[in-house]
């Protein structure tokens, strides 16, 4: 297994991921050239245009940049000695490289680029190339210029440079994130009481986010990356690394304490708790995966980043943890114990140790040993319930008995879940009420891609926004685009000054700064300024209302035009992802329905899950609102910018939550339906299962939260509200809906949240999510004996279904045959059909073939063979075809074989089967008959068989055996 590989080669191992970390650095510093914010969106108006006008009107459609200048309190721009300066300084600018024009305010009569009250002056620049292809040496001489301006003018003046070029900067990590690593340091180390077992998840997922960022970094080279997406994907990164380790360490810690050796110890916590880790990644990747369902190319590139980062999350967990618990042995857990301390205290325990009596045999009401008296015939040994036959099980512990009582639970965790379960109608009535209030501010939730304006207040392209936005107006920060072509007129540039005035008379628009075709006439633009801010609602209905009027203006003019510019792409891209909620919230939501019916077996599981997580979501986005819309506590939470919300933070919010939720469901409730499962008993099972896992999932949670929140405080616009979506998300469906509603809600439904129907249980494929198989097989390696050669082995069999037998008891060697009698028809067959991995079995230990039922039903399945030979039209030829291949052969209703000649022959095909046939395949053939507990089989058994019989209480009620595979 790979837990067992990754502790015994654990030098290679670290040697692997560190060598191979370092690798990736190299080439992420070598290949990178940095993240690019340029937002595309194919298929959208204002995208279509750009690339029209990256043909036809290159000028235009290079980034560009703003100097605003004011005049000192009372000044007058207009001054000439003031005006000198400014016309100097555009020449000055004008000369720098890769500037392609400079549009002076002062070039006409009314020029819109001077304030009304003649307190300040615009100065639009234009630059021939995208944002990403500014040479760092442009951008600086830009400020430069601004600032030898500022320095020529009358003392008290105020000069900035901003507008797009400035509008984003570079994000980095600060000392604020590190806080959250010391939170999940310290919550780990009190889970843990072990500083190398604390540091173990730390080290994993430092070094698995270093290596998703490296490849991130790497694709820069190749792909348009924007600044979120690294940050998204450390923040992952960070938080599902430390849990996955958490959770495979934990269930390590647990294994120790039992007393099972490091090695083994972790190899089962990668094959128990780690399988569980690969279905809580693959749920995560998933949902990211799905963020491509928005058709926005840079959403699905921070989708495919963000999973990477949840992969290599995984990966390392399974591999690079195992690798260093085994250099840390047995100091992951206190001294009292490791082997030494256990010995002596064993030692000590046997000396005032008293004999205990011996556990009487399991009984059983359905099942009895069979005597003469019943029908058994000279050198047949009955089996059954009472274990006269059976061989001993000394390797195993005992059965739980159902029906004990469970140990009365105490602490928090005890307290909490009868707390939420006492009343649970009132529990889940307070809940959904409360959340569903907190999330009545996401109606008002507003979307937007960041600009200059959320930008911190000490940076020049934040000084130069609220300048324009103070003297000039908010449009001025934000300028639509209307184009189209020309070329079918005789006088274009008439055409588009009839175009302006007819554009600025529309409501909302501020001024039309420009009206102009290009230099072949082909082409044309109109610079419109709208009355409100670029993400205003205002600016959105204007850009909606220009649309609008299309037609109107192809019938008057002639032309198609489109709103386009980096106001309207911002604005399209918020509708498009806002469309994308709706069919991206059904998928996600289908998908949980569908993943955690396969594994929970219920229908009120995983719809509860669901409609938990839209209550979760809906909590969080109205927070979210309440905060970044509303401005509710902005000022102690340090928030950059305050009215809308990045537009892809509700998608990204959406399908990381969904992965999370998950995780939280599946660890919580999986102990649950165990306990149910070997109880039958839903109040005791809740109690049970929370209990047992509320104290990792509550550390793994205030893991995530702390990772998240750490983001927040020195976050940009971009990160803040994801990283406090996020955060506050979790918070709320990991202690408000998975640890009391979900517990509220199973405690409601008492059995019925453990029922699917018969049709779904078959048609969904079995998923061991927690590895509880494998678990139970590894208990059942040496049972009954090490090394016993038993075809059959099974000791306190339950049979699913109402009135299958329960409480059988069989211990059948290789090559002997079971007779299973009495009882009623349905009854023997679901003993067969349950032995042959066709039926589920409920509990008990049970062995066919050596291999462990329920787990290995499937292989069950392939190695036995299952016939009817009253519902055979030939059982001769189909007795043969069954004998040809299955190591145990079960012939139900063998007593439904008539005639002597038939009857001959199929004892003929059993006897070969058994004897020459068996020499030649190297196996003992074993064969499992079932009959009327008063009909005479003698002359069908094979010949030299050792017969053993199961024989069946009369009472016995038959299970429904419809659809049964």
């Amino acid at each position: 297994m790979l837990g067992r590989w990754a502790f015994r080669a654990r030098g290679l191992v670290v040697v692997c991921w560190v060598v191979g970390f370092g690798l990736l650095l190299v080439i992420a510093g070598v290949v990178g050239t940095g993240t690019d914010n340029t937002y595309r969106i194919p298929g959208t108006e204002s995208q279509d245009a750009l690339d029209a006008l990256a043909r036809t009107f290159p000028e235009v459609t290079g980034t560009s940049a703003q100097l605003v200048a004011v005049a000192p309190d009372g000044g007058d721009v207009t001054q000439s000695d003031f005006e000198a300066d400014v016309e100097a300084s555009i020449d000055a600018i004008s000369a720098i490289p890769q500037v392609s024009s400079v549009s002076s305010p002062y070039a006409s009569p009314g020029s819109p680029n001077i304030a009304a009250d003649r307190s300040a002056v615009l100065v639009p620049i234009q630059l021939s190339v995208g944002s990403t292809s500014v040479l760092p040496s442009t951008s600086q001489a830009l400020q430069d210029a601004g600032a030898a301006l500022e320095a020529s003018l009358p003392d008290g003046s105020q000069v900035a440079v901003g507008g797009q070029l400035f509008s984003q900067t570079a994000t980095g990590i600060s000392a604020t994130e590190l806080i959250g690593i010391a939170v999940a340091f310290v919550v780990l180390l009190i889970t843990f009481a072990s500083l190398a077992a604390a540091g173990m998840p730390l080290l994993t997922a430092l070094l698995g986010a270093g290596a998703a960022l490296a490849i991130v970094f790497i694709g820069t080279r190749f792909i348009t990356i924007t600044s979120t997406t690294p940050l998204l994907a450390l923040m992952l990164g960070l938080a599902v690394g430390i849990d996955y380790a958490l959770f495979i360490i934990s269930r390590h810690q647990d294994q120790l304490k039992q007393g099972l050796d490091p090695e083994e110890s972790a190899s089962r916590a990668v094959a128990t708790a780690g399988s569980a880790v690969v279905f809580a990644a693959t749920t995560v990747i998933i949902a990211l995966l799905g963020l491509a369902v928005a058709g926005i190319p840079f959403l699905t590139t921070m989708g495919v980043a963000a999973a990477l980062a949840v992969a290599i999350a995984v990966l390392i967990s399974t591999t690079l943890t195992p690798a260093l618990l085994g250099f840390a042995g047995w100091h992951v857990v206190a001294k009292r114990y490791r082997p030494a301390k256990q010995a002596r205290r064993r030692a000590t325990d046997d000396d005032t140790a008293t004999d205990a009596p011996e556990a009487g045999p399991v009984d059983s009401d359905h099942a009895e040993a069979a005597s003469p008296a019943d029908g058994d015939r000279p050198g047949e040994k009955p089996v059954g319930a009472d274990g006269a036959d059976a061989q001993p099980a000394a390797s195993a512990p005992p059965l739980p008995d159902d029906e004990a009582e469970p140990p009365v639970r105490r602490g928090f965790f005890a307290g909490w879940v009868r707390g939420v379960t006492r009343w649970p109608i009132v529990t889940v009535v307070l809940v959904v009420l409360a959340l569903g209030a907190l999330a009545l501010p996401a109606a008002g939730l507003r979307l937007a891609l960041p600009d200059a304006g959320s930008l911190d207040e000490d940076e020049p392209a934040r000084i130069a926004y609220d300048l324009i936005d103070l003297h000039f107006g908010p449009g001025y920060n934000g300028p639509l685009l209307v184009t189209g072509q020309v070329i079918q007129s005789t006088d274009p540039v008439g055409l588009m000054d009839d175009l302006g005035a007819e554009i600025a008379a529309v409501d909302g628009v501020a001024s039309v700064p420009l009206a102009t075709p290009n230099e072949s006439g082909d082409t044309g633009i109109v610079q419109v300024i709208p009355d409100g801010a670029p993400d205003s609602e205002q600016t959105k209905v204007l850009v909606a209302e220009l649309r609008s009027m299309h037609d109107h203006f192809e019938e008057e003019y002639g032309v198609d035009l489109a709103v386009t510019g980096y106001t309207a792409a911002g604005i399209d891209i918020s509708i498009r992802l806002a469309g994308a909620l709706l069919p991206f919230g059904v998928l996600i939501v289908g998908l949980s329905l569908v993943l955690l019916a396969m594994v929970f077996r219920s229908i009120v599981v995983p719809v509860t899950a669901a409609l938990g997580y839209v209550l979760s979501i809906g909590a969080a986005l109205g927070i979210t609102s309440l905060v970044f819309v509303d401005g509710f506590l902005a000022g102690p939470l340090n928030v950059a910018d305050v009215g809308s919300v990045v537009s892809f933070m509700p998608i990204i919010l959406m399908g990381v939550l969904f992965g999370l939720a998950m995780d939280y469901e599946v660890f919580l409730v999986s102990r649950m339906r165990e306990d149910y499962v070997h109880h039958d008993d839903p109040r005791r099972a809740i109690e049970q299962g929370f209990v047992g896992s509320a104290r990792v999932v509550t550390a793994a949670a205030i893991i995530m939260v702390a990772v998240f929140a750490a983001f927040v405080p020195d976050g940009d616009a971009s990160i803040q509200p994801i990283a406090f979506g996020l955060a506050v998300g979790v918070a709320i469906d990991a202690f408000v809906v998975r640890m009391t509603l979900i517990p509220a809600v199973l405690a409601l439904f008492g059995r019925r949240a453990w029922w699917i129907p018969d049709w779904l249980d078959r048609m969904l494929p079995a998923f061991d999510v927690e590895g509880e198989g494998l678990t139970h097989e590894l208990e059942l390696a040496d049972w009954p004996e090490p090394d016993a050669r038993l075809a059959v082995a099974a000791e306190g069999m339950r049979i699913a279904g109402e009135g299958a037998p329960a409480g059988v008891d069989v211990m059948l060697a290789e090559g002997d045959l079971l007779l299973v009698r009495g009882g009623t028809a349905a009854a023997r067959s679901a003993v067969l059909l349950a032995l042959g991995g066709r039926l589920p079995i409920e509990a008990g230990r049970v062995k066919v073939a050596g291999l462990v039922l329920p787990t290995r039903a499937g292989t069950v399945r392939r190695r036995t063979a299952y016939l009817h030979a009253g519902r055979s039209d030939d059982v001769v030829a189909d007795l043969r075809r069954a004998l040809s291949g299955a190591s145990v052969v079960m012939v139900d209703a063998i007593d439904a074989v008539t005639g002597p000649v038939r009857r001959a022959n199929v004892r003929h095909l059993m006897t070969d089967a058994t004897t020459a046939d068996a020499k030649r395949r190297g196996a003992p053939l074993t064969l499992v008959l079932a009959c009327r507990a008063d009909a005479r089989v003698d002359d069908l058994l094979p010949s030299k068989a050792t017969v053993r019989v199961l024989t069946l209480s009369s009472a016995e009620a038959g299970p429904t055996l419809a659809g049964v595979r």
